[in-house]
C-alpha cells in the first residue's frame, strides 16, 4: 500500500512574511496598546518564535512605528480615499464615518502614540509623518472644492489645520466614554465655518 504524499507547505515571501508581522502587530496595538508590541508579544500572536519577528525587525521600536503608520494609513485610506467624487460628498462621507465609534480604536491609538512619542524618537518621526499625510489629503480635497467653487475657504492648508484640531480634540473623549453630542457637533461646525458653507451642510 502506497501512503499519499503529504502536502507540500508554500514557503512565504520576505515581503508577505513582513507583511504579516505588521499586521500583527497592528492588531496587538489596537488591542492592547504600542506598549504591548514587543517582539515576544507579536511572536505569539503568530505562534511563531520571536527569533522571526527579529529577523525582520531587529528592534522592536521599528516594529511599534511600523505598526502605527500602517494602522494609520489604512484609516487614512477608508475616511479620505482618494476619489473622483465631489468635495462636498467626500467631506459629508469623512465625518459620518471619523465622528463615530467605527474608528474609536484607531482614535485610542492616535492618543497612544502622542503620548509615547515624546519619549520614542522613531515613534515619533512616524506620528509626524503620518499627521503630514492626513494634512496633505485633507488641504488637496478643501482645494479641490474652492476651485469647484464648492467652498469658500480664504487657505486650504490653513483651513485643514483648524479642522483637523478639531476632530482631534473630540477625538479625546474617546478615553473617558462616549462622545458627546455637542462635542461631535463641534467638529462639523468648525469645519463648516473653515469652509464657508451654511451650518447644515455637513
Amino acid at each position: 500500500m502506497t501512503s499519499s504524499p503529504s502536502p507540500s507547505r508554500t514557503r512565504k515571501t520576505a515581503t508577505d512574511r513582513r507583511a504579516e508581522i505588521v499586521r500583527a502587530a497592528g492588531t496587538v496595538a489596537l488591542a492592547e496598546g504600542l506598549e504591548s508590541v514587543t517582539l515576544r508579544r507579536v511572536a505569539d500572536e503568530l505562534g511563531v518564535r520571536p527569533g522571526l519577528i527579529s529577523h525582520y525587525f531587529p528592534a522592536a521600536e521599528e516594529l511599534v512605528a511600523t505598526a502605527f503608520g500602517a494602522t494609520a494609513s489604512a484609516e487614512l485610506d477608508e475616511l479620505l480615499p482618494a476619489s473622483d467624487a465631489p468635495p462636498m460628498e467626500r467631506f459629508r462621507r469623512f465625518f459620518a464615518a471619523a465622528i463615530g465609534e467605527m474608528f474609536d480604536d484607531v482614535s485610542r491609538l492616535w492618543l497612544n502614540a502622542r503620548h509615547l512619542s515624546r519619549y520614542r524618537p522613531v515613534l515619533s518621526a512616524e506620528v509626524n509623518r503620518q499627521q503630514d499625510n492626513w494634512h496633505g489629503r485633507l488641504t488637496a480635497v478643501i482645494a479641490d472644492g474652492i476651485a469647484a467653487g464648492e467652498f469658500r475657504a480664504g487657505d486650504a492648508a490653513v483651513a485643514a489645520t483648524r479642522i483637523l484640531v478639531a476632530v482631534d480634540g473630540v477625538s479625546t473623549y474617546v478615553n473617558v466614554g462616549q462622545i458627546p453630542p455637542e462635542a461631535a457637533a463641534f467638529a462639523v461646525l468648525t469645519a463648516e465655518r473653515e469652509l464657508g458653507l451654511p451650518t447644515g451642510s455637513l
